[in-house]
């Protein structure tokens, strides 16, 4: 392509480097670059995506550009990078290893006993570990998710026995807490969260899940949000779970009908609103920005001020 440069030979630097492919930030790199619908990515929006610092993003994306792994595209002052076509194949190869279907018995043993560290006095060590099991069979079997499972798995129990946890508690007088559901938590639900957190802080406590969960947030989704100053850090698609919508004093949902389970004593709102998925990003602007209109005038009246 014209302007485009890589930083050795590619037959040979991306062949006698490729052993630089098995460090997991990069491979996590390389996995949202080739998922992206353009198939390339900035350097900003990488740090987003995965809920790293720029400087890491950089130094790990550069390390592969030098490798010959990576191509650069230089447009005005922004750098596109993408996945030079003499490791593509290579590439596909890591990534397919790199995602594996189940996370191994010991690796869940593992998660289990630091959470049961986490929650002692709280939960039983094999209530812990039944959560941890059945988080990581959610998201495998919901989700379809593979790659970081065990990292998800861990933070998926930890949501779920947190949100059981303020269930059970008899104190009361602490933030509020939102659920958003939508069909595939990749969407409109993760906008929404985003912005609440965005505008709310501490003073909300936000969560998010999916009907029909996808295996990862929308590339356009990050982008849109990205382009207005709202973070999205490590977030991703999670299955709709009876102990978060319990936990939650109001549920919104959007577009899942009636798949959210009604409690008593809940506020429930549905928002109408268009799936941004395959959308162009004009589209998805609009439907943030209506998203934007929606969360600011529930933060009115739950009485918080907009950050």
């Amino acid at each position: 392509m014209d302007g485009a440069a890589s930083g050795s030979s590619i037959d040979n630097g991306a062949a006698r480097d490729i052993r630089l492919l098995t460090d997991p930030t990069r491979l996590r790199i390389l996995g949202v670059m080739r998922e992206s619908p353009e198939g390339r990515a900035l350097v900003g929006r990488l740090a987003i995506e995965l809920g790293l610092t720029q400087p890491t993003v950089s130094h790990h994306v550069k390390t592969l550009f030098d490798a010959g792994v990576l191509e650069r595209f230089p447009e005005g002052r922004q750098v596109w990078y993408s996945i030079a076509p003499g490791a593509s194949d290579r590439v596909d190869e890591l990534l397919q290893t790199d995602a594996a279907s189940h996370a191994s018995d010991e690796v869940l043993a593992r998660v289990a006993s630091d959470l049961a560290d986490r929650f002692a006095g709280v939960f039983s060590p094999e209530t812990v570990g039944r959560y941890v099991r059945e988080s990581h069979d959610l998201l495998v079997e919901r989700s379809r998710i593979t790659r970081y499972l065990p990292s998800l798995t861990s933070r998926f129990a930890a949501e779920r026995l947190e949100a059981l946890a303020m269930q059970q508690s008899e104190t009361g007088g602490g933030p509020p807490e939102v659920l958003f559901v939508c069909v595939q938590n990749a969407g409109r639900s993760q906008i929404a969260a985003a912005m609440l957190r965005h505008l709310a802080g501490d003073r909300v406590r936000v969560r998010s899940a999916g009907s029909e969960p996808a295996s990862a947030v929308k590339s356009t989704i990050v982008a849109a949000l990205d382009e207005i100053g709202v973070p999205i850090g490590g977030e991703f698609p999670k299955p709709l779970t009876d102990e978060v919508v319990r936990a939650a004093d109001i549920v919104i949902t959007m577009g899942c009908g009636d798949a959210c389970p009604v409690y008593p004593g809940r506020r429930y709102l549905d928002w109408e609103l268009d799936d941004p998925a395959g959308l162009p990003i004009a589209r998805v602007r609009e439907i943030r920005d209506e998203i934007e209109g929606r969360v600011r005038g529930l933060l009115g009246e739950l009485g918080v001020n907009a950050g």
